[in-house]
C-alpha cells in the first residue's frame, strides 16, 4: 500500500468540510501581526493547492510544496489563472526544501507536520525553512495533537460521496498512529467502481520536543496557540498551532 496514488484523485471530495477560507483567514491574522517583511508564502505540504489557492486569490506571491507528485497534479489544475499571481508547484520532500530564492513566510497546515514520522527528518525540515526564510520572517504549523492520536486507536471512520467510499481504520503504537485506508471510487465513463488501498501515518509530537527542533533551527519567538484561536492551548486541545519567528536581524 502507497499513500495518496490513488487518494489524490479524491482528496478533496473527502474533504470536502474543510473550511479553507477560515484557515486563510487565520493565517492572515498572525500574518498581519508579524507585520510581515514581504508577501511571498511557502505552502509546504500543499497537498492539492487549496490552501494554496485561497491565499493567492487575497494576493499573496504563494509557492507550493509537496513530495506526492499526485496530489501536486491536482494542486497546479486547480490553481491554473488564479490571480493575481499564478502559484508555482515544486515536487520535494520537506527536509530536501530546495528554493530558487527567500520567503517571507511559511505555512505547513492540517497536520502536514505529523506526517514526518521520522524525528530528524523532520528537523532537517525545520533547518531548511529558516534558511531560506527572509529576516523576520514567520513560519507557521499545526500539529494533531499526541492526545488526539492517541485516542484514535481502534477506531474505524466512514466517509461517503457519491462517487467515494472510503472506510479507515487506525491504530496508535510507540508514538506512531497509523491508517489503514480502503477506497472505492466510482468510474463515471465505466460505470465500475475502483478499489485502493492505503496506509498513512502520523507521529505523536509534544510541544516540548517541536520547541527543541524550532530552537536549534535558530527560531525564536515560539508561540503555541489553540486550534485557529490566537490564545493558548487548553488541556486535551486536539489541534494545536504553532508559530516562530526568524531574527530580523542576521
Amino acid at each position: 500500500m502507497s499513500s495518496y496514488h490513488f487518494l489524490a484523485r479524491c482528496y478533496d471530495r473527502l474533504t470536502y468540510d474543510v473550511d479553507y477560507a477560515a484557515w486563510a483567514d487565520y493565517i492572515e491574522k498572525h500574518f498581519r501581526k508579524a507585520s510581515l517583511p514581504g508577501n511571498t508564502v511557502l505552502d509546504l505540504a500543499c497537498g492539492t493547492g487549496s490552501l494554496t489557492r485561497e491565499l493567492a486569490l487575497r494576493g499573496y506571491e504563494m509557492i507550493g510544496v509537496d513530495q506526492s507528485p499526485e496530489m501536486l497534479s491536482e494542486a497546479a489544475e486547480k490553481n491554473r489563472g488564479a490571480a493575481p499571481i499564478e502559484p508555482i508547484f515544486l515536487c520535494q520532500s520537506m527536509d530536501q526544501l530546495d528554493l530558487y530564492g527567500t520567503i517571507d513566510a511559511c505555512v505547513c497546515c492540517l497536520d502536514s507536520v505529523n506526517y514526518v514520522t521520522d524525528p530528524r527528518k523532520l528537523a532537517k525540515a525545520f533547518q531548511r525553512v529558516h534558511l531560506f526564510l527572509m529576516p523576520g520572517g514567520l513560519f507557521l504549523f499545526d500539529i494533531n495533537s499526541p492526545e488526539k492520536l492517541e485516542g484514535l486507536d481502534g477506531q474505524v471512520f466512514l466517509d461517503e460521496t457519491e462517487d467515494t467510499y472510503c472506510v479507515w481504520r487506525a491504530e496508535f503504537s510507540r508514538h506512531i498512529c497509523s491508517y489503514f485506508m480502503d477506497i472505492f471510487q466510482l468510474d463515471g465513463e465505466t460505470g465500475q467502481w475502483e478499489r485502493g488501498e492505503e496506509l498513512h501515518r502520523e507521529r505523536a509530537y509534544t510541544v516540548a520536543e517541536l520547541t527543541a527542533m524550532l530552537e536549534e533551527a535558530g527560531f525564536r519567538e515560539i508561540r503555541t496557540f489553540g486550534e485557529l484561536k490566537l490564545r493558548p492551548p487548553r488541556a486535551g486541545e486536539q489541534r494545536i498551532f504553532f508559530t516562530a519567528r526568524k531574527d530580523s536581524q542576521p
